[in-house]
């Protein structure tokens, strides 16, 4: 008797430790696991240089190619969890990380909650226009903002990192090894803010408890690495 117990007790240790176990979504030498949203290939332009994955601009239209070129971790999807990644963009960058995504629709802004990747410094300068505080760096993009003295975002073309752990009591966003933003999803306040903000019109919107990860292009030159996740 005693034996059986031992032995579901170090099933249920050994079970915990392999579901708390990092998954890299990255190999650095490869895209392997990557493909285009919408898409069985992967959209021109990105490649892995230097164990980074990079967006190259220029390298866009080298063949032609029909869709967006958003890209989604295929393999496998994922319900609560801690996502981490090392970033950086050039001066007007844009980017972002989207999670709880599926497929089929126009385009995954509409249906999947976003970190916000964005050139905080420059990107208004740049782009001659107003970046609104919901639009900057952690922010989940339309919906919390991301703000105080925790947040410090690096300059353009220095390495920044950024977390994510969700589970249905509580979403932190990280910046840099400090929490800059929380909340609870699909709570009362979470609702309200889709019903007369941005997500109006887009009923699809955050309702996903499960999905893939994504990584956004927004036309501007990217780098990433040390992409992984844990399930929680």
């Amino acid at each position: 008797m005693k034996k059986i117990q031992v032995f579901f007790i170090l099933l249920i240790f050994f079970s915990c430790n392999q579901k708390s176990e990092w998954i890299y979504l990255f190999d650095g030498e490869t895209t392997n696991g990557w493909r285009g949203y919408n898409s069985e290939i992967m959209p021109p332009g990105w490649i892995v240089k230097d164990g980074v994955l990079n967006f190259q601009t220029e390298k866009r239209l080298e063949k032609e190619y029909k869709g967006g070129r958003d890209i989604v971790y295929s393999i496998e999807e994922f319900e609560n969890f801690e996502f981490y990644i090392e970033w950086k963009l050039p001066e007007g960058g844009n980017s972002g990380i989207h999670y709880h995504l599926k497929e089929g629709y126009s385009t995954p802004s509409i249906v999947s909650p976003e970190y916000q990747l964005i050139d905080d410094l420059k990107w208004g300068i740049i782009n001659n226009d107003t970046l609104q505080d919901w639009q900057k760096t952690a922010s989940d993009y339309a919906m919390y903002t991301a703000e105080g003295n925790n947040k410090i975002v690096k300059a353009a073309g220095e390495w920044n990192t950024s977390k994510i752990i969700f589970t249905q009591m509580k979403v932190e966003h990280w910046l840099n090894g400090k929490m800059v933003l929380s909340f609870v999803p699909w709570s009362d306040d979470w609702y309200e803010r889709k019903s007369i903000g941005k997500w109006k019109n887009s009923p699809d919107y955050g309702k996903f408890k499960k999905g893939l990860i994504a990584l956004q292009d927004h036309d501007s030159p990217l780098a990433f690495r040390e992409i992984k996740i844990k399930k929680l």
